[in-house]
């Protein structure tokens, strides 16, 4: 099973909100995902992002594969280059 670290659409028309998720590579986008690991609301200036470092770098660290925007996401974040470090560290 291929993990991945995506968006899950939420809110109503025109007002999106999004769950990240980390979900099967299989599953439709707004379909079951296995954990959330944190929010997106684009719609608020700035946008407002939470993320739970402790399960995204966990997830990371098992294989889970981020789409391009959750990758960008987590890079804003700092949760990347955390990771990357962590890789480096182990070796």
């Amino acid at each position: 099973m291929a993990v991945k670290l995506r968006l899950k659409r939420m809110g109503a028309k025109k007002s999106p909100f999004y769950r990240i998720v980390a979900a099967d590579s299989r599953s439709p986008r707004d379909g079951r995902d296995i954990e959330v690991i944190g929010t997106y609301n684009p719609i608020k200036d700035p946008a407002i992002i939470t993320i739970n470092e402790e399960l995204a770098l966990k997830w990371l660290s098992n294989g889970a594969q981020p789409s391009d925007t959750v990758r960008n996401i987590l890079s804003k974040e700092g949760i990347m280059k955390k990771f990357h470090e962590s890789k480096k560290v182990a070796k």
